[in-house]
């Protein structure tokens, strides 16, 4: 009963704290989006006249001044309304949706892959640590952290698509075309986590519990595996749970890469055609994702260590 209570309290002060940093986004993404200017003329003629003009700018509530423009967003936004896109007049949040599987799929497939191979690399290099083998993985881990993921994005490209033709180059067609945008996504942050892994098991290894256990004659695996990475993974949740907010700022860059029609791509979109409805609805949808990357992370390591429900 009591490490219910503990539970609900902690909760509890890990929901508050999302209220003020949604609240942050929200403030920051729509005076941004104004500074980029009045996007009337991107929309309308040419030669469109001046009553024109300031038909289309109150209809979409341009007309108005900075602070009204500001509270009737905000209430809206909590409500869940973006207002109509500039560009394609339809519901902001809408084109989101439809974007929103191709790019959930691309982090899901990119999250898989740092993950399962990670993990085992870091877990490797620390097991072996001064070896040929965790030099190896070290350099890998370095490299993966050193290369811009557009880079990885254009090489892979030019050698498996282009002169290799074992891949398409771009687009969302099958399992196929996910294979280069998820791999190329995922270097940065696989290399983090091999590092994060390795790090945090050597500090777990050469404890007295890891001999103890080893004394007992427990397998090697059993070893390694339940006590040294059970004991050390808190970081490494951590460490996946932050890195999910990169991932999805690397999810733009990504998507125009390789053409995949994600969020990332009609955020890009949209920034070039001050479309503002759906420029505020995409960095709010990844606000949200972050924030609530964050509060996943911690209920995990709470239930990891539970000694953390009662700081």
């Amino acid at each position: 009963m009591e490490s219910e209570r503990c539970m609900g309290k902690y909760l509890l002060t890990r929901l508050l704290y999302v209220l003020p940093s949604l609240l942050g986004v929200l403030i920051i993404c729509f005076f941004l989006t104004r500074l980029s200017g009045d996007p009337t003329h991107l929309f309308m003629p040419v030669d469109a006249t001046d009553e024109a003009l300031a038909a289309f700018r109150a209809k979409h509530g341009l007309d108005r001044s900075l602070p009204e423009q500001f509270w009737l967003f905000v209430y809206n936004a909590l409500q869940g309304d973006f207002g109509n896109s500039l560009r394609f007049s339809v519901p902001a949040m809408n084109l989101v949706a439809e974007r929103l599987p191709a790019t959930l799929e691309l982090a899901m497939a990119t999250l898989l892959i740092a993950v399962t191979i990670g993990i085992p690399l870091g877990v490797m290099a620390a097991y072996w640590r001064g070896r040929p083998i965790d030099t190896g993985i070290r350099y890998l881990a370095a490299l993966g952290q050193s290369v811009p993921t557009f880079y990885w994005g254009i090489v892979s490209i030019i050698v498996l698509a282009l002169w290799m033709r074992l891949l398409p180059t771009g687009g969302r067609d099958g399992l196929t075309s996910l294979v280069l945008p998820a791999t190329t996504l995922a270097t940065t942050m696989m290399a983090l986590i091999i590092r994060v892994t390795r790090s945090s098991m050597l500090n777990v290894i050469e404890q007295d519990y890891i001999r103890t256990a080893r004394a007992k004659g427990q397998t090697e695996f059993v070893v390694v595996v339940r006590h040294a990475l059970g004991n050390s993974i808190i970081p490494v949740i951590t460490v996946i749970a932050l890195q999910f907010g990169v991932l999805l700022g690397g999810v733009v860059v990504t998507e125009t890469v390789f053409s995949w029609p994600g969020v990332g791509r009609l955020a890009i979109q949209a920034i070039y055609a001050r479309d503002y409805p759906v420029v505020q609805a995409v960095v709010l949808f990844f606000a949200v994702v972050f924030v609530f990357a964050n509060l996943v992370a911690d209920v995990l390591y709470s239930f990891v260590d539970p000694r953390v429900r009662l700081k």
